[in-house]
């Protein structure tokens, strides 16, 4: 990708156009962001910059889907960490590239290096095509970027032009350039000390002096001021025939400009940090970097450092105050570090003089930077001296380290963040190019030369880099064990971690030698009541808001300033996001659930934690069921699912049956609203299996939780062997104050055994609840009897009366899955209008609750039958490119290969299938719909491939499983599927009675399916048209009950494959 000229797409030789503005204003947003995720929101931001558009997820969703289109097949673009993220190579984007080497060429020009810094320079230089972006004048986010990208290329030309100076060669162009330049920059004083000194160089003195004379009369007829004191300096030297500069052009020969060491271990991971790190000290004189141990503060403040010292004529000076132990000592420690400028101290060895009035004499009057690095211990010293150096010293800059801030007026944060951790279920490339691998991967090297990240290892070295939160510390101890471990072994003992993870270099801080040290450092520094509170909040494994701090650390007031104090000491982190929310590094918390331990108190923590989100959840549950609060109070608990579960699962291990069940209880509404079916229906089975006393109602509710999670998971017999009180009999019937959910047990448990009659029954006996919720819910659960049994009419009246109840009480997910519901029968019967309407209204609610992927999912199907193919690819990319629940995901992968299938790419097909299947590998239940779909759906792949034998063995799983499930719209499915293999065996017959069984099994023809419109069509030619109808209509009137074992039958026929015949064209 080109940027440095008009905007550039190249695949191979092969020219990509991209156009629209927009279009190419998302390109280069997320070019220029290669390899790590964008934020939906800045997307939004530099698109729409004036007015961005109501629903911005979705508008961004829609661009994405456009340019993925336009880039080259394969490209990786895809939805990770709330953003969108390129997975290119940083160095397939021109402008990267460019700015990488010209930062390595001005590092080299540092180093005393001019020959290597002006070959470098020159590469950078020489990638520019003309004026950057020409042909992106309309975007104000591209021309933002231009500005940038030009300010860089004028500062390359500078150090490329003091880097020739140093060598003396090809003065006269040099001159030339220089001269083109101050014409074009009059305002930049380097420009003009670089002609001055090249002129002078060159022998031509008094046409230096005259360029001097140039530059002041400008600066002080457009500025009103005079020169720099260093363009000054320069003058004087000319003036007093002296060398202009040294070899990096700019300080007076022979004194150092910087303390910094020279680093043994390349800087990986941090190129997006050092750009906004730079930018903040451009704008701000006091900038602390703060974090928490291990994240990498130093190392980029010092590499921060090293590129600025060229810039800053006083000097860089790196003041370690890791060893100070006393704050009167911090004062001292900067003067040494100063003293490697030949400072004498001597004058002071009495000790009456005072170190700070000591220093800011020494601070050079130029532009000075400090680096004052690890404050954290010495908090009070280090803010007092921060202070009064700026007050009294107008053009010094610091750069501060540590694990809270100075806290004083004009600091600016920096907060450094983890390094960026590939999402789930990356590829082995994007894996690769995350920075936190990055990292280990080169640090692995090390050790073990030759490591690389591949396919086979990416899993594991992804699972290590998350479980130690991408802190750098950690990752290079981690790979230092790879010595002896295989990556594999390294996972594995990573509970462990703080006994694995101690081999650091013998020349570290102590503190850095092991990852229990530096933890240990941070902890030291607490208080009584912040360890206190951050041990309780060790138990909590994901964020937490202040209320639930407050609830569980029994510190009464203390509380908001005890974790103000923890986040200020980088132990507790704060959650970005709308709510104000808390969490805790894994790190960090593994160290605190020791501490904890070591004090016998992880059970009461847990207990409290336990109860704390047990009370959170009963006090949602009667919102979740429809009214205003149904919108904040899921997305309350959605905010804290993890930390529900895990309460859940400490009432499993105690035993503590009542709050086991009480909170399955509470939660089992709030999972199905999810689309949690097949976890839901584990973790209720579990509660409900734990022994001990429970309320019956809380057991009645969590057992219908149970069956309606589990007849939406798709496999429905799951729960079948739920627990149900002997309460809760037939005869029992509905009584005052029950709750709501009780008077679906008896129905749920009809529809799973098959049981039509007792189910309806049920249904029917019930006197007009008043609850209209239950009424809703009893309409929807009777649609479900009609459509299994092949009267989607029925089914659909219904779902009009339950999508009407659900509407006027304001129930999202009831009126949602209403309307997707009838919208599915709608299509059976070829009402595709009515359906496409349905789902259109049914998105609404279902975007409230979180997402629509499932109706999208549904419309492109209503798409593909009515012969929109694109259409419906639109709506299925659209729900790949956004963090889909894995469910919607692979049904959008199947369809997708569905639509390839049709369209005659097999390859395709095949590709999109096994995405597809890929997405189960993290399942903890099995999804008996998706793998009945995806055994059919392969199985017409491999007739589409004249694999008949292929064909057969998944149509035999497919079948198995739709049985199974007692789920009459599944068989129907392979029953159309085995039909069409029939007929490819050379039996039209009984394919055409099958394809009737379907009908019968389905109540409709779906004669829009094009899957059966092909078929028919081929056995009408195969046996004709009468001949057709008749054996289809004898298939229509064969009994249901029988449908399984006629399909079985004609599957196992022995002589089915002999007289296959090839492909139709």
């Amino acid at each position: 990708m080109g940027f440095l000229g008009p905007l550039e797409v190249r695949s191979g030789e092969k020219s990509v156009a991209v156009g629209g503005i927009r279009l190419r204003t998302l390109l280069i947003r997320l070019a220029l962001e290669s390899g790590r995720s964008v934020p939906v929101g800045s997307l939004a931001s530099a698109l729409w910059p004036q007015e961005p558009p109501a629903d911005r997820g979705h508008a961004v969703q829609a661009l994405v889907s456009r340019l993925r289109k336009a880039l080259p097949d394969g490209t990786p673009l895809r939805f990770a960490g709330g953003g969108y993220r390129l997975d290119i190579a940083p160095d397939s984007v021109d402008a990267l590239r460019f700015e990488v080497l010209a930062r390595r060429g001005s590092r080299l020009l540092q180093e005393d290096d001019p020959r290597a810094a002006t070959r470098v320079l020159g590469e950078a230089i020489g990638l520019w095509r003309g004026e950057p972006l020409a042909d992106m004048a309309d975007s104000a986010y591209a021309q933002g970027t231009v500005v940038r990208l030009s300010e860089l290329k004028l500062t390359a030309l500078e150090d490329r032009a003091a880097a020739g100076l140093s060598l003396r060669t090809e003065l006269p162009c040099m001159i030339a350039e220089l001269e083109s330049l101050v014409s074009l920059h009059p305002h930049r004083e380097r420009l003009w000390s670089l002609l001055i000194c090249a002129l002078h160089a060159d022998g031509r003195s008094a046409e230096a002096l005259a360029a001097y004379e140039r530059c002041r009369t400008w600066l002080a007829d457009q500025l009103g001021t005079d020169p720099s004191p260093e363009l000054q300096e320069t003058h004087l030297r000319v003036l007093r025939g002296q060398d202009g500069a040294d070899r990096r052009h700019g300080a007076p020969r022979g004194l150092r400009r910087d303390n910094l060491r020279a680093q043994l271990t390349s800087f990986v991971g941090r190129y997006a940090e050092t750009l906004r790190l730079g930018n903040q000290m451009a704008e701000h004189r006091l900038v602390t970097l703060v974090g928490t141990g291990g994240t990498g503060k130093t190392r980029l403040a010092t590499a921060l450092a090293g590129e600025l010292a060229d810039g800053t004529p006083g000097g860089v000076w790196l003041a370690e105050l890791a060893a100070v132990t006393d704050e009167r000592d911090v004062a001292p420690a900067v003067l040494a570090a100063l003293g490697t400028r030949g400072v004498s101290l001597s004058d002071s060895a009495d000790g009456t003089g005072d170190s700070t009035d000591r220093l800011i004499e020494v601070v050079p009057a130029a532009g000075t930077l400090i680096v004052l690095d690890n404050c954290e211990h010495v908090i009070g010293a280090a803010a007092r001296l921060a202070d009064e150096l700026l007050a009294r010293c107008p053009r010094l800059r610091i750069l501060a380290t540590s694990r809270e801030p100075l806290g004083i007026l004009g600091e600016s944060l920096f907060p450094v963040p983890p390094l960026a951790l590939p999402s789930p279920l990356s590829s082995a490339t994007t894996v690769a190019a995350c920075p936190a691998v990055q990292l280990f991967s080169d640090r692995a090297a090390a050790v073990r030369p030759g490591f690389t990240v591949t396919a086979d290892n990416a899993s594991a070295v992804a699972d290590i880099c998350r479980r130690l939160d991408g802190l750098p510390l950690a990752i290079e101890l981690a790979a230092a064990r790879l010595r002896t471990l295989s990556v594999e072994q390294l996972a594995a003992r990573l509970d462990d971690r703080f006994h694995v993870l101690t081999g650091g270099s013998r020349t570290a801080r102590p503190r850095h030698r092991t990852l229990r040290a530096v933890v240990a450092w941070s902890w030291d520094l607490l208080t009584d009541d912040e360890r206190g509170l951050a041990e309780t909040l060790s138990v909590c494994p994901a964020s937490i808001t202040l209320e639930t701090a407050e609830a569980m650390a029994g510190l009464g007031t203390r509380t908001l300033d005890t974790l103000t104090s923890l986040v200020e000491k980088s132990v507790v982190q704060v959650v970005d996001g709308g709510e104000m929310r808390f969490r805790m590094l894994e790190t960090i918390r593994a160290y605190g659930l020791e501490r904890l331990a070591d004090r016998g108190a992880v059970e009461a923590a847990r207990r409290a934690h336990a109860h704390c989100f047990l009370a959170l959840a009963e006090a949602a549950e009667p919102h979740l069921r429809g009214g205003t609060e149904q919108i904040g109070r899921t997305r309350a608990l959605t905010a804290d699912r993890d930390n529900l579960l895990a309460a859940l699962h400490f009432a499993y291990e105690l035993g503590d049956a009542d709050t086991a069940v009480r909170l399955g209880a509470a939660l089992s509404y709030f999972w199905t609203q999810r689309g949690e079916y097949g976890q839901a229906v584990h973790l209720l089975r579990t509660a409900l299996e734990v022994p001990g006393e429970t309320e019956p109602q809380k057991r009645a509710v969590a057992a219908a939780g149970c069956l309606l999670n589990g007849i939406l998971s798709g496999d429905p017999v799951n729960a079948l062997g739920v627990p149900v009180d002997p309460w809760l009999g037939t005869n029992r019937g509905p009584q005052a104050g029950d709750h709501p959910a009780v008077a679906l047990v008896t129905p749920l448990r009809a529809w799973i055994s098959g049981d039509v009659e007792e189910g309806l029954r049920a249904i029917d006996q019930q006197p007009s609840p008043p609850d209209r919720w239950t009424r809703a819910m009893l309409w929807l659960i009777r649609s479900m009897f009609s459509l299994n049994e092949g009267n989607p009419e029925q089914g659909c009246r219904d779902l009009r009366w339950s999508a009407r109840e659900f509407r006027v009480i304001g129930e999202r997910w009831g009126l949602a899955t209403s309307l997707t519901y009838l919208a599915v029968g709608l299509m059976s019967q070829g009402k595709y209008g009515e359906a496409v309407a349905a789902l259109t209204e049914a998105m609404g609610p279902a975007r409230e609750l979180g997402g629509d992927d499932l109706q999208r999912v549904w419309l492109a199907i209503a798409h593909r039958h009515t012969g929109q193919r694109e259409a419906a690819r639109e709506e299925l990319l659209r729900v790949v490119d956004s963090p889909s629940p894995a469910p919607h995901l692979r049904m959008a992968r199947l369809n997708l290969g569905d639509l390839a299938r049709l369209e005659g790419d097999v390859e395709e097909a095949s590709r999109q299938y096994a995405l597809a299947r890929e997405t189960c590998s993290t399942d903890t239940f099995h999804d008996v719909a998706f793998h009945t779909l995806y055994w059919t759906g392969t199985a017409r792949i491999a007739l589409a491939r004249d694999d008949l034998e292929g064909s057969h063995r998944a149509l035999r799983e497919a079948l198995e499983l739709a049985v199974d499930a007692a789920d009459m719209l599944l068989v129907a499915l392979v029953c159309a599927a085995v039909a069409h293999l029939l007929q490819r065996c050379r039996d039209p017959e009984s394919a055409a009675l099958l394809l009737g069984v379907s009908h019968a099994l389905r109540g409709a023809s779906e004669a829009g399916n094009p899957d059966i419109a092909q078929l028919a069509a081929a056995l009408t030619e195969d046996l004709g048209e009468a001949a057709h109808a008749q054996a289809y209509e004898r298939g229509r009137s064969l009994g249901r009950g029988d449908a399984a074992e006629l399909i079985r039958a004609r599957l196992d026929q022995d002589s089915l494959l002999e007289s296959a015949r090839p492909t139709r064209t």
